[in-house]
C-alpha cells in the first residue's frame, strides 16, 4: 500500500455489508429535490471539504481475489467527481421507465438505489472502487436532483444524514463554514468499539440462538411473492401524514412510554396479515427488525457526525391472528425490542445475525422460495427530526429522499422514518417483481388507514 494511504481490513459487520451490496441491498441513496440551479463548483468544494472532515467518504473499497477479503483503503487527499445529466440525458432515463406514473425525482431515487457500481457486468467484485458517487440531474428547466450513493459498509443512515445537513448548511450560507478538521485515520468498525463483555455470549448459548434464529425462521409467515424468478430491484413508496395527525400519533407513543417504531411495525404487522384475507383467529407468525443507532453506547462514544456503520439490528417475532388493538401490539412489539436491548442482544447477538445474513447470501435457496426475505418489515429504532421548510426560499430545496435498498437480501419491507417539519414521511423500500407496486400501495394505504384510526382512538382517549 502506498506510503499516501492508510488501509484496515473490514469489520465483521462490514463485511456483511460488502457481501449484500453486490446482490443489491445497501446501496444508501440520499436525494435533493431542486427548484433553483445548483452552483457545481461550490458542491465539488462542499463535497471535498466533507471528504476532508470524514476520512470513510474518500475511502476505497478493496477487493482481495486471493484471500476474498475487503479493506477500507483511505487516501491522504479527497477526490469527487460529480457526474452531471443533462436535460437530454435525464429525460431519456425517465421515458426509458415503465412506470408512467411517477414523478422524475421518484425515478431518479429509484433508479440510483439501483445503479450499482460495486459490482462488474460478468459479477465480479472490483479490485478498488469509491465509496460514494454524486450526481446531478437536470430533471427540466427547472428542477433538478442532486444525488449521493453511498456504500452502507462505509456510512449508515446517521452518518449520511449528518453529512447532508453539513451540505445543507454549506448551501444555505453559501459559502464554506471553515474549520473542517482533517482526519486520515478510517474510522473503526463497530466490533471494535463495543464496551467490554457486552457482546460477550457463552458458546453454547451462541449456539443455542443460532439454532432458535434458523428454526424459527422456518415458521415465519411472509407476504404474498407475486414474481419470484425475475431478477430484482429496488422501488419506494410514500407513507404521509399531516402535522395534527403526526402530533396524535406522537402524543399517543409518549403517552404509553413507547417510539414510534413499536407503531409503526404494529401497523405493519396488521396490514400484512389483513391483506392475506385469512379466517379470523388464524395465527401467523411474522418478523421484524428494529435498527439502533449504537453510537451513543459505545467505547469511545461517537457523535451522530461519526461517519461509519453503526447501528445494529433485533430480529423479533410476533404471532398475529387478527382484529389485534393497534396500541397493545404496539407496546408488545416495542416492549419487545426495548426488552431485548437491555438484555445487550443489540451487542450480543450481532455476530450471530452477520454470520445468518452472509450464510443467506450465499445459500439464497434456504430462504422461502429463494426470496432472501428475513423478515417481513424493518423499521429503525428512533426516526430522523428535520425542519427544511425554510430551505425552500433559500436553497429552492422542493423535497428530499433517504433511503437504501434492499432487493438483495432484506426485509419485504423498510421504512425510512422522517418527521419532517411535524409531519411523518417514510419512504417505503420494497425488492421488485417480487412484491409489485400496487401490493405495497395496497400495504402502505392499508398502514395509513390503521394510524388515522389510532389517530381517532388518541383523540377520543
Amino acid at each position: 500500500m502506498s506510503e499516501q494511504h492508510k488501509s484496515r481490513p473490514v469489520g465483521g459487520t462490514e463485511y456483511s455489508w460488502c457481501k449484500a451490496v453486490p446482490g443489491g441491498t445497501g446501496i444508501t441513496v440520499l436525494a435533493l429535490h431542486l427548484t433553483t440551479p445548483p452552483n457545481i463548483p461550490f458542491l465539488q468544494n462542499a463535497l471535498r471539504n466533507l471528504q476532508i472532515s470524514h476520512p470513510n467518504l474518500r475511502s476505497k473499497l478493496s477487493f482481495n481475489s486471493t484471500t476474498h477479503t475487503f479493506s477500507l483503503a483511505t487516501p491522504s487527499t479527497p477526490d469527487v467527481t460529480i457526474h452531471v445529466s443533462g436535460e437530454s440525458s435525464t429525460s431519456q432515463l425517465i421515458n426509458d421507465s415503465s412506470e408512467s406514473s411517477l414523478t422524475p425525482f421518484q425515478l431518479i431515487v429509484e433508479h440510483e438505489m439501483n445503479n450499482n457500481a460495486w459490482i462488474n457486468q460478468d459479477g465480479s467484485v472490483p479490485e478498488s472502487i469509491d465509496v460514494v458517487f454524486v450526481t446531478v440531474y437536470n430533471l427540466s428547466e427547472s428542477e433538478w436532483a442532486v444525488v449521493l450513493r453511498i456504500h452502507t459498509a462505509a456510512c449508515d443512515r446517521t452518518g449520511a444524514l449528518s453529512c447532508l445537513r453539513e451540505i445543507l448548511g454549506m448551501m444555505k450560507s453559501g459559502e464554506d463554514s471553515g474549520g473542517f478538521k482533517e482526519e486520515w485515520e478510517v474510522s473503526l468498525g463497530i466490533e471494535d468499539c463495543v464496551p467490554d463483555g457486552k457482546a460477550h455470549k457463552p458458546f453454547w448459548a451462541r449456539g443455542v440462538n443460532m439454532l432458535g434464529y434458523s428454526l424459527n425462521s422456518l415458521r415465519l409467515a411472509h407476504l404474498d411473492f407475486v414474481d419470484a424468478e425475475v431478477s430484482r430491484s429496488s422501488r419506494f413508496v410514500r407513507l404521509k401524514m399531516n402535522s395534527d395527525d403526526t402530533s396524535r400519533i406522537l402524543s399517543g407513543c409518549e403517552s404509553r412510554g413507547i417510539k414510534l417504531c413499536g407503531l409503526l411495525e404494529a401497523a405493519g404487522l396488521i396490514a400484512a396479515r389483513s391483506s392475506k384475507n385469512l379466517p379470523e383467529g388464524q395465527w401467523e407468525k411474522y418478523s421484524v427488525a428494529t435498527l439502533t443507532d449504537c453510537r451513543s453506547l459505545l467505547d469511545p462514544v461517537l457523535t451522530p457526525g461519526h461517519v461509519g456503520f453503526y447501528h445494529s439490528a433485533i430480529i423479533n417475532s410476533h404471532d398475529i391472528q387478527g382484529g389485534e388493538n393497534l396500541w397493545e401490539l404496539a407496546n408488545r412489539t416495542y416492549m419487545a425490542f426495548a426488552n431485548a436491548k437491555k438484555n445487550n442482544k443489540h451487542f450480543s447477538d450481532v455476530a450471530d445475525l452477520n454470520f445468518l445474513m452472509c450464510k443467506a447470501i450465499d445459500n439464497p435457496g434456504l430462504t422461502p422460495s429463494a426470496a432472501l426475505r428475513t423478515s417481513l418489515i424493518s423499521v429503525f429504532e428512533d426516526p430522523v427530526i428535520e425542519h427544511t421548510s425554510h430551505l425552500r426560499q433559500e436553497i429552492g430545496l422542493e423535497d428530499y429522499v433517504g433511503c437504501a435498498s434492499i432487493h438483495g437480501v432484506g426485509p419485504s419491507i423498510a421504512l425510512f422514518d422522517t418527521i419532517r417539519d411535524g409531519e411523518l414521511d417514510c419512504a417505503c423500500v420494497y425488492p421488485s417483481p417480487l412484491h409489485s407496486r400496487k401490493q405495497m400501495e395496497d400495504l402502505i394505504s392499508e398502514m395509513k388507514r390503521i394510524l388515522l384510526d389510532g389517530c381517532k382512538e388518541e383523540e377520543e382517549a
